[in-house]
């Protein structure tokens, strides 16, 4: 999991992460952008209009969402948390979606360059789904929805606030900011209850276990108080830069705001959820098979967060079918390690067996940096582009780990001062194994998210939509081919894992059939549960943390083997019409140099490559 937008929830998430940032620049004699067009210079009529429009759309978009400005490293509106919750906000970024789709009808396509059609192609796409989100009615949905237990405020917000994440606390002026936001923050989510509230009335509300979830993510945070407060961090340690008298201020300052707005705000929003929410909130089907308009939201998530058309039933269907092949896979390893049993005593043999276990947190940290060591010489085999951005592993901060999976990636910064991050979730440790990290390190190191990410974010030649955006069929099911490519890689000759490889793959092929299950068919939080208790070697807590994310975040779930699949069929599609002159790595740039961009798109850039080498 790649974590982006961090302050919305389930659909809500989709239009903050319509973002579409972007400029006009010249390329220099080196290939790179120089960002100011020189006199001698001529871009074409059609180019420069679409470059204008994206850089407008950007700014635009970055006033209405400062935190995403803050999570680039701009640091003009790093005093503000933004709304993104008032009626006032979706309105205003309706009105901006619908005014941007006239502008790009204004532009003629067939004039623009090959990579500005791509650009146009990605934006429009992007824009109509936003307007689309709106006419559908879901705007006001999500509106009432605004916090759950993986993606919201109140668990990330604090994070952020840490200076462990992707906020600067370097200056005065970035802890002066930083006592600013917070105070947005206590008003946001007085607005997020009275949002709820609404929620109640019209029966949009979370499953009762998520809900529970809250509510113990809010005890934990007044438990801990001000002194264990992740807002406290920032003020523990300070820069060199900070002289004592503006030490002992903001200390001063923040130990306030955290004990007078900050925990009186968790404290009001914990009497609501449980006092209120918790029993109004729904009991019967856990997904949105059991909400209100729940058809309409679900085709509008999977189609948003697949970049395909593919229905509920058809999803499931392959998912299905691709449980049956891994599981044929996995019974073939079985045989090959000399196993006797069932795949199911195999399951747990594999979850019980202590040589497949780490005695301590930093002997599973080093375990991910031993296989990082051997991953990276690799590379250039399959890559001729690498980022210069570092991958760091580090572990999952304390206060989140019963909230989040095994691991997530956070992209670094473009000037490369803060490196990517591959987070490890180190506690429970017996549920940690070996099998399964090669393929996890892949999927989240590189050549997954931070190959991916990384080479996008500092391709200062792209329209930032496309450097800074995302979308889950693009990135994850890259993510999901990078485990892939760890075959070619020879990264499993041993059945351990390669079966751990399997395991992974299973978990993405269930979601096919779980997430579908769930929000499509009514299926229960337990059946769920058992379906994946059944199908793979994962533990009981994992797979619960893993169906709780599936409810609380519909559709995305079902990108990763989608997204896989496609990018191995446009693969195949590549090397039969080229045979000898197919290029591994020609292929993999072509796939990556124009950032994360809906996989019908992709499809008619790499055919448009094979017909170019034809």
């Amino acid at each position: 999991m790649i974590r982006r937008c961090r302050l919305a929830s389930c659909i809500g998430a989709m239009v903050l992460a319509l973002s579409f940032p972007g400029a006009a620049m010249a390329v220099s004699p080196t290939g790179r952008a120089t960002g100011n067009v020189p006199a001698t210079t001529r871009i074409p009529k059609e180019d420069a209009k679409l470059a204008a429009l994206f850089k407008n759309s950007d700014e635009a978009q970055l006033k209405l969402s400062p935190l995403t400005a803050l999570g680039r490293g701009d640091l003009r509106y790093a005093d503000q948390f933004g709304d993104n919750i008032s009626d006032r906000w979706y309105a205003d970024m309706e009105a901006q979606a619908r005014r941007e789709l006239r502008q790009l009808d204004g532009i003629h396509r067939e004039k623009l360059s090959p990579k500005q059609k791509i650009a146009y192609d990605v934006f429009r796409y992007k824009t109509e789904d936003a307007v689309k989100f709106y006419e559908l009615g879901l705007a006001g949905i999500a509106q009432k929805m605004p916090i759950d237990h993986q993606s919201g405020a109140q668990i990330t917000f604090p994070q952020t606030s840490s200076g462990e994440d992707v906020v600067p606390y370097k200056t005065v002026k970035d802890y002066d900011d930083g006592l600013k936001r917070i105070d947005g923050f206590v008003i946001y989510l007085g607005r997020a209850e009275t949002q709820m509230r609404k929620g109640i009335g019209s029966g949009h509300v979370l499953i009762r276990v998520i809900t529970e979830k809250i509510i113990l993510q809010l005890d934990d945070a007044l438990k801990a108080g001000v002194d264990g407060s992740p807002f406290m961090k920032p003020v523990a340690a300070f820069p060199d830069g900070v002289a004592e008298p503006e030490r002992i201020r903001l200390a001063t300052a923040y130990r306030a705001k955290v004990g007078e707005k900050v925990l009186p705000a968790f404290a009001k929003l914990r009497r609501f959820m449980a006092e209120e929410y918790l029993p109004a909130s729904r009991t019967g089907a856990p997904g949105l098979a059991g909400m209100p308009d729940g058809a309409l939201q679900y085709a509008y998530a999977l189609e948003t967060h697949t970049t395909t058309r593919m229905s509920a039933d058809d999803i499931h269907a392959l998912g299905v079918s691709e449980v049956a092949r891994i599981e044929r896979e996995m019974e073939e390893i079985k045989a090959r390690v000399g196993f006797r049993g069932t795949l199911r005593e195999f399951f747990a043999q594999l979850q019980n067996d202590p040589a497949l276990k780490f005695e301590t947190r930093d002997a599973l940290l080093e375990g991910y940096r031993r296989i990082q060591r051997q991953v990276e010489p690799i590379l250039p085999r399959m890559f001729d582009r690498l980022p210069s951005s570092r991958l760091e592993v580090k572990a999952v901060p304390t206060e989140q780990e019963p909230f989040m999976g095994g691991a997530y990636y956070v992209i670094g910064t473009a000037d490369g001062e803060r490196p990517g991050t591959f987070y490890v979730n180190t506690s429970d440790l017996p549920s940690r194994t070996r099998p399964r990290m090669t393929a996890l390190f892949l999927h989240e190191g590189s050549p997954g998210h931070h190959l991916q990410g990384s080479t996008t974010l500092e391709d200062d030649e792209l329209p930032a939509f496309l450097r800074y955006g995302w979308n889950a069929g693009y990135g994850e099911g890259w993510a999901l081919y990078s485990e892939w490519l760890g075959y070619e890689m020879g990264l499993y000759d041993d059945p351990y894992q390669r079966f751990g490889r399997l395991d992974m793959e299973m978990l993405r092929a269930m979601r096919l059939v779980v997430d579908t299950g769930l929000h499509a068919k009514g299926w229960s939080r337990e059946q769920a549960i058992q379906y994946m208790l059944d199908h793979s070697s994962f533990d009981r807590g994992t797979i619960e943390q893993e169906v709780d994310r599936y409810i609380a975040w519909p559709g995305q779930a079902t990108a990763y083997k989608i997204g896989e699949l496609f990018i191995r069929r446009l693969r195949t599609k590549a090397e039969l019409a080229l045979g000898d002159r197919f290029d591994l790595r020609a292929f993999h740039r072509q796939i990556l140099d124009t950032g994360p961009i809906p996989l019908a798109v992709l499809e008619r850039k790499i055919d448009d490559w094979i017909a170019q080498r034809q």
